[in-house]
């Protein structure tokens, strides 16, 4: 029986609607026993205080099945007739444990919200990050349709940037039971204490718990390959090697693929596993080459179906190795005996600093496998300089002459050293106490409106009553007045009578309230809960908000009303950004381009990929340095002007004029940032194909992060354009895109076929379905078709006659290009170059030769098209490589 069943079993055999708390214990250790798991007592005392309706936080070892005890909340809570949200603080873990829930719940119980994607929302189980269901508590506040919640990873509430989502659920939805995980929290008696106070439930503390797998700590002065090598010849495989960069991760595999990590047994084994993967890109061929050695790379950068790769391996036992940055820190389930930590400091994104002890034993934690280890082993390497002296007095020996003689070498100046002082201390501290970082933000204070009721009361009690310091109180009542007041005057709320400072002066009375103790406070707080207000102001909003306010694209309002602005027929503006806040007037002149000029709306309201950003950036000033010496610019106007040149930001100064029009009005947009940028569009007017934009940027680390932006921009499209807006050409560019993301990666589509087709056979192949033939969307093919085509008449434009070549050997396109420039000064290459109707594409014998037959015509600057350029399209070969492939035939003049 499935784990609801049994619960409902329990609850007809004890002639009840709904099973009581001792039913709901017994069902469940049942059901666990069914599945071959016994209960650890910190488990079994975490399910006991759970159906008992208490709230807990478990804070126990990696290892110690804080997983069972979820499902084992999320079981009660449904089995009661409840609604139960899991939150995370990663994409791919809320994705992970969606799937894992739909194997226990089934399908139709088990929902997933990200932000970007909605899975089945109004299922009794849903699982999100933890910024959705804070979104939630600030619209719906104690109303919420939310009976209880699943935190895990909960040390992310001390996160500066992140931490208020966190903090927001305890503070706004008091009905709910909570159930808080992680495997470093340190001392939590504050936030326990607060949470009894609000909901009047007691809380449960669960700490202090040996692991089942208990940890060796061991540092190391030997060169890390020597380390490895002792690691796998005393069984201590598989080993995570721990880098805080991406390219260390990269060139620690490199440098261990020198070394014989795998028998030929081993080889053969994985090469079965393996069968036909497709690895398609330039860092899918090298990690290719490192997973046949034995060893793994996973980091963020990644393909997902790469990191899914190696995380399979890794699971079946195949990968001995696996290099990586501390990604799996954060809950991925991967199983590993060692880890290797190769340095103590890191790059924080300010600065470089030591590791917090939270940070050494999440990392640490990943060590040891319950069920398969009987100990983990995590192992310190000692800085560079401190190995080579430890082998310099190693050579030397016992004779006291040579050892005198070695001069030790230092820390470079400037450099974040640590030693055996430093690696003791880490292993014997606590993790840090969680520090509370409460944000207000004019959305989430939109939210808190759109509740209705008493809306100061609510913005009050967030305002003062939560877990910040009092000075960090007073901080967000200015920041609250502030953001108040811009929004009274832009319009976007009203008040009944009284005016905004009758508002401030309430602010400033809670101010002086807020100063007693939170004990004194709690009874006239919950009081106050839910009425109208004692005759202050009656505040409501003046706009309709979407749905998913604040939880998608927070911009995506702004870039409607500048679509609005473009005109379809040409792709420019019909006057100035005076209309942004109105839609009466245009953006100005654009590009001649409508369906590229809302690709470039909306990229501007995605969060930007600044590796690709970088790229870009470098690659433009290169360009532009080599045409400054041409035109022969000395060094320091070359130096002046190289300041100017930065990555493409199409429709900069319209945007920007339009987004300040717009925040007049609309205040609130000011929390986010409007970020002109080209990635998608840059990459359709080159016409690339995803490998060849990631080779032309050199971006094989990122590989993952430029396909979730693809991905991002694609959904961003589809949901924020509206049909009306949506021209023939926008329609086809999002076909293109949609198909290249699928292309390139159709893992979570291959995740939603499996749960569909279940195959459950572990000596099946690791390999995902192939992704659905590129021929099949028609209107995506023609798009690849045509952006191959166009591809040539760029070239040709620039008169690459040795591309050109390379590309189409067949075709003589130096004698055409010379025939061609004898009658024309240049090959146009705009909007009007680029469009459908100046392709045509014969189809008849595509069922008999298996091709297209199509013609491009050339854009002329007379207007004459009078040449073509004519090619076939071999269908079998596009569908093997998930592309258009394309041979030029000839380039002749009618």
């Amino acid at each position: 029986m499935t784990l609801l069943e049994t619960i409902a079993a329990a609850a007809e055999a004890s002639a009840r609607e709904s099973p009581d708390a001792d039913a709901l214990y017994d069902a469940f250790v049942e059901w666990a026993g069914d599945q071959g798991f016994a209960l650890y007592p910190a488990q079994d005392e975490a399910v006991i205080e759970i159906v008992s309706e208490s709230h807990v936080i478990l804070s126990t070892p990696t290892g110690t099945g804080k997983s069972l005890v979820a499902v084992a909340a999320h079981a009660a809570c449904v089995a009661r007739g409840g609604r139960t949200y899991y939150t995370a603080p990663i994409k791919a873990l809320v994705s992970e444990k969606f799937f894992a829930l739909v194997e226990i719940f089934g399908a139709a119980n088990v929902g997933m919200v990200t932000g970007d994607s909605s899975v089945n929302p109004d299922a009794p189980i849903v699982c999100c990050t933890a910024e959705i269901l804070a979104n939630l508590a600030l619209r719906q506040g104690a109303d919420a349709a939310v009976d209880q919640v699943v935190m895990d990873e909960f040390h992310y509430y001390g996160d500066p940037e992140r931490g208020w989502a966190w903090q927001v659920p305890l503070l706004l939805l008091p009905r709910a039971q909570f159930v808080l995980m992680s495997a470093t929290l340190g001392d939590v008696t504050a936030i326990a204490q607060d949470l009894e106070r609000r909901t009047g439930r007691p809380v449960s503390r669960i700490t202090g718990v040996e692991r089942p797998v208990p940890l060796h700590f061991s540092y190391a002065r030997t060169p890390i390959h020597e380390t490895v090598d002792e690691l796998l010849q005393t069984g201590q495989s598989p080993v995570y090697v721990v880098h805080f960069s991406q390219a260390a991760a990269m060139e620690r595999a490199q440098a261990l693929s020198s070394i014989k990590i795998v028998s030929r047994e081993q080889r053969d084994a994985i090469a079965e596993a393996i069968g036909g993967f497709r690895f398609t890109t330039a860092f899918g061929r090298t990690l290719s080459r490192y997973v046949r050695a034995g060893i793994g790379v996973h980091h963020a950068g990644m393909l997902p179906r790469y990191r899914r790769l190696v995380e399979t391996l890794a699971q079946r036992g195949l990968l001995r190795v696996i290099c990586g940055t501390d990604t799996l820190g954060v809950g991925i389930n991967v199983p590993i005996r060692t880890v290797l930590i190769t340095a103590l400091s890191k790059f924080d994104g300010t600065k470089m600093r030591q590791l917090s002890a939270r940070e050494f034993h999440q990392i640490s934690g990943r060590a040891g496998r319950a069920g398969f280890d009987t100990a983990g082993t995590v192992v310190v390497m000692a800085p560079e300089w401190e190995i080579e002296n430890e082998a310099a007095l190693r050579k030397a020996g016992d004779d006291p002459a040579k050892r005198k003689k070695i001069v030790r070498k230092k820390a470079p100046t400037g450099v974040v050293n640590w030693g055996l002082g430093s690696f003791e201390r880490l292993v014997e501290a606590e993790p840090e106490p969680l520090v509370p970082h409460l944000q207000l933000t004019a959305a989430m204070l939109i939210n808190v409106i759109a509740r209705g009721g008493d809306v100061f009361e609510n913005v009050r009690s967030l305002v003062f009553d939560n877990h910040e310091p009092r000075a960090r109180r007073y901080e967000l009542a200015r920041r609250a007045i502030a953001i108040f007041r811009t929004l009274l005057t832009a319009g976007v709320v009203e008040i009944d009578r009284a005016d905004a400072d009758d508002a401030s002066s309430r602010f400033a009375r809670s101010a002086t309230e807020s100063t007693r103790s939170s004990s004194e406070r709690g009874a006239s707080e919950t009081n106050r809960t839910g009425r109208a207000g004692d005759g202050g102001p009656r505040i409501r909003l003046t706009v309709d908000l979407q749905p998913n306010f604040a939880l998608n694209q927070p911009l995506s309002p702004f870039a409607l009303a500048a679509i609005e602005l473009l005109d379809p027929s040409t792709g420019a503006g019909t006057g100035n950004a005076e209309g942004a806040g109105t839609g009466n007037a245009g953006v100005g002149a654009g590009t001649g381009h409508y369906a590229l000029d809302v690709v470039s709306i909306i990229e501007a309201t995605l969060d930007d990929p600044r590796p690709v950003l970088s790229q870009q950036e470098h690659k433009a000033r290169g360009e532009a340095v080599a045409a400054m010496k041409q035109e022969g610019m000395d060094y320091d106007e070359r130096m002046e002007a190289l300041e100017e040149v930065t990555y493409p930001k199409p429709l900069e100064e319209l945007l920007t004029q339009a987004y300040e029009v717009f925040a007049s009005s609309q205040p609130w947009i000011r929390d986010f940032e409007l970020s002109p940028k080209s990635v998608v569009r840059d990459m359709f007017e080159r016409a690339l194909s995803f490998s060849e934009l990631i080779s032309l940027y050199q971006l094989a680390r990122s590989e993952g992060l430029v396909l979730r932006y693809l991905s991002d921009a694609y959904r961003a499209i589809r949901q924020t354009v509206p049909a009306e807006a949506q021209t023939e050409d926008l329609h086809d560019l999002v076909a293109w895109l949609g198909e290249v993301v699928r292309q390139v990666d159709s893992s979570l589509v291959d995740e939603w076929e499996a749960l569909i087709n279940p195959v459950d056979d572990p000596t099946a192949p690791v390999v995902p379905p192939a992704p659905p033939s590129v021929l099949t969307n028609r209107r995506a093919f023609g798009v690849l078709v045509r952006n191959e085509l166009f591809r040539r008449v760029q070239l040709a434009a620039r008169q690459r006659d040795d591309e050109l070549v390379e590309l189409d050997p067949e075709a003589d396109w130096p004698a055409a290009l010379d025939a061609y420039f004898d009658e024309h000064d240049e090959i146009l290459t705009g909007g009007p170059a680029r469009s459908p109707r100046l392709v045509t594409v014969d189809e008849t014998d595509a069922a008999a030769d298996g091709v297209w037959r199509v013609e491009q015509t050339i854009d002329d600057p007379e207007g004459h098209h009078d040449w073509r350029i004519r090619a076939v399209v071999d269908l079998a070969a596009s569908e093997e490589s998930g592309t258009a492939v394309v041979r030029i035939t000839e380039v002749v003049r009618l």
